[in-house]
């Protein structure tokens, strides 16, 4: 269970890290040509969906590592959920939504989301390792 705490905090901690960063410092001219942002954005809402990505992905990784905490398990795991999460932000968001360029969008949220779930699996493994 400590395990799945501590997890979960550092995917939140290392997600809004990241994904602050992206929005409101490096790409912010990117974010100020979508029209389908809401001004006022609902935090409440993504701390919430970081807490539950953050307690399934660490649970999954527990069980993908096999007790195997390396800083290769946890990128490959890392990269994995990339895959799987980044796919529809960077390819079917684009595909629904009216954005100002898709390439521009499918680079951005791709590249953004290689970096925050490589991150979070190589700190991930760290994790789990010191508490193995």
């Amino acid at each position: 269970m400590k395990k799945i705490l501590l997890g979960t905090l550092l995917f939140k901690i290392v997600s809004f890290a990241i994904q602050y960063v992206s929005h409101f410092i490096v790409n912010v001219n990117h974010y100020a040509k979508v029209t389908f942002i809401k001004k006022e954005i609902v935090f409440e809402l993504g701390f919430l969906t970081m807490i539950l990505q953050g307690m399934v992905l660490s649970y999954f990784f527990n069980l993908y590592a096999k007790n195997e905490y390396s800083i290769r398990k946890g990128l490959t795991f890392g990269l994995l959920m990339t895959y799987l999460l980044v796919s529809y932000t960077a390819f079917a968001e684009p595909a629904k939504y009216n954005v100002p360029s898709v390439m521009a969008w499918i680079l951005t949220e791709g590249i953004v989301g290689i970096i925050q779930f490589s991150v979070y699996g190589i700190g991930l493994s760290l994790v789990y390792k010191k508490l193995k």
